[in-house]
Formats: structure tokens, sequence, C-alpha cells
């Protein structure tokens, strides 16, 4: 019973966590969460992080 998430739950879930955060502050969420996912994928690859000088 505790283990199935119906789609009714999950939009119920969603508009709970609206309403108390607000648009906003989900999208600056959203936003620092997916240049921080950015950030480790391009230190998992060896990638050069946003220096101004190229390293030789």
């Amino acid at each position: 019973m505790l283990n199935s998430v119906s789609p009714g739950s999950l939009l119920l879930t969603f508009l709970i966590i609206v309403l108390l955060f607000g648009t906003k502050k989900l999208r600056s969420i959203g936003e620092d969460l997916g240049h921080a996912v950015r950030g480790f994928r391009k230190a998992l690859n060896g990638e050069a992080t946003d220096n101004k000088d190229p390293q030789p």
C-alpha cells in the first residue's frame, strides 16, 4: 500500500510544493541545481573549469 505512488499523489505533492515555495524560488533552485550538475559532469570528464586563461 505504501510502496505504490499514483500520478494523483505526485500532482498533489507538486502543487503543495509550489504553494509553499512559489514559482520564482523553484525556478532559481532548478537553475542552481542545473549548474551544479553541469559542473559535476565537467569535473568527472576532466574538462577545464570556467577559467579565463586556458591552461597550456
